[in-house]
């Protein structure tokens, strides 16, 4: 199940996101419904990411793969163009200038050492009691943070818990992969 999508199924993906946001603003779509092939039948965890201009726009996702990698697609599309509560929704009037890119995840696997983290390779989840917090791979590249920052900002950032937090041993790491997928 954690393969990797092909070329083909990468561009599908793609096509599927953008015409899922197309549909909802209204828009005259320049893609028609793709069909989708039976990679996107399997539970899959995704997040999709939204750019304008180099910047980020909206970014919601799925880490467990609890739905079908075409419905995942689809509503995480729609939830970071219109529910990330970080930016207003996107328009119409800005459409044009969105770029989209999907991670497709392999199921987490908890570790015991947080040294077996590859940075750039792994995503890492933290969970403590109720709070739980999530960085993809790609966090790790665009800050150059080492290990030490990536998981103090793991936990300060993204789980609401005390930069130590993951030295903790009641805390529980998990580490994936994802393939990123850009237009």
């Amino acid at each position: 199940m954690n393969q990797f999508l092909t070329s083909q199924e990468q561009k599908i993906a793609l096509a599927l996101a953008r015409k899922t946001i197309e549909d909802a603003l209204e828009t005259e779509s320049k893609t028609s419904a793709p069909k989708l092939p039976e990679i996107f039948a399997e539970k899959r965890g995704v997040f999709v990411t939204l750019h304008k201009h180099g910047e980020l726009r909206g970014c919601i996702g799925l880490i467990e793969p609890i739905k079908t990698l075409g419905k995942a697609i689809e509503e995480m599309a729609l939830s970071s163009a219109f529910d990330d509560y970080r930016f207003s929704p996107v328009t119409k009037k800005e459409w044009s200038e969105i770029k989209i890119e999907i991670s497709v995840l392999t199921v987490p696997e908890k570790i015991d050492n947080p040294n077996k983290i590859i940075l750039g390779k792994h995503g890492v989840i933290i969970k403590s009691g109720l709070r739980s917090g999530v960085f993809l791979p790609q966090v790790a590249e665009e800050t150059g943070w080492n290990l030490e920052e990536f998981m103090d900002e793991l936990c300060t950032q993204k789980a609401g818990l005390s930069k130590n937090a993951w030295r903790d041993d009641s805390a529980e790491i998990y580490i994936f992969e994802a393939q990123i997928l850009k237009e």
